[in-house]
């Protein structure tokens, strides 16, 4: 199996590694450090190891723990490399005595009931500041792991319910007139800008709603 092989979840869990976790395309792990000292000590290992492997994870520091994410971004899943790599991780935390917490591990995604994921994509990737490149044809992926997917489930045609929940994005202050620029253009509607800049209401072509939000108008 070369380094450009997708692994999936069930070749995944034949390799072996205890302390991750397959999530959602790429593997996780998350190590108990105590305190923020510790963790950096680990983060710093973590690096040493991750420039001997010429191969990069996502990294977050907490208190009290340090969460590591992996998959190879140039091919867009998980390899061979990330197996590689976890287990060194596993290795160093182990000598620093930081104990994994696969328990703790998850990862959101937000499902969208739509009967044309083409004809609202555009204005989700629009409005939280996300590329089309990344991910299936049916979601929209964060690649920096920040924001969660946002997967469109296909269903028939409907009226516009009722909504239950939707999603708040707070935002720096300049950066919201680009936003309601390009999602307007892509097919979404300004509901309200009543409470304008504490927040703005949008709504895609479904009607599906969502508020853009900064820290101005608030105590």
């Amino acid at each position: 199996m070369d380094d450009r092989t997708r692994l999936n979840g069930t070749a995944f869990e034949t390799e072996g590694l205890a302390d991750w976790r397959y999530l959602r395309g790429s593997i996780h792990a998350r190590f108990s450090t105590g305190d923020f000292v510790s963790g950096l000590r680990l983060v710093e290992a973590i690096t040493e190891a991750a420039e001997e492997a010429n191969h990069h994870p996502d990294v977050d520091l907490r208190y009290p723990h340090v969460d590591v994410r992996l998959t190879s971004h140039d091919v867009g899943f998980v390899t061979q490399r990330d197996v590689r790599l976890a287990r060194r991780i596993s290795e160093v935390a182990a000598a620093q005595g930081a104990a994994p917490e696969p328990s703790s591990l998850s990862v959101l995604e937000l499902g969208l009931d739509t009967s044309d994921h083409e004809r609202i994509k555009p204005f989700w990737a629009a409005v939280l500041g996300l590329s089309l490149e990344h991910g299936e044809d049916d979601e929209i992926v964060d690649p920096t792991g920040l924001l969660p997917a946002i997967w469109f489930q296909s269903t028939e045609p409907h009226d516009e319910p009722r909504q239950r929940f939707h999603l708040d994005l707070t935002v720096p202050p300049e950066l919201v007139e680009p936003r309601i620029a390009a999602a307007l253009a892509a097919g979404g509607t300004l509901v309200t800008d009543e409470h304008a800049p504490r927040f703005w209401v949008l709504a895609d072509p479904d009607g599906n709603k969502i508020c853009l939000c900064t820290w101005q108008g608030r105590p």
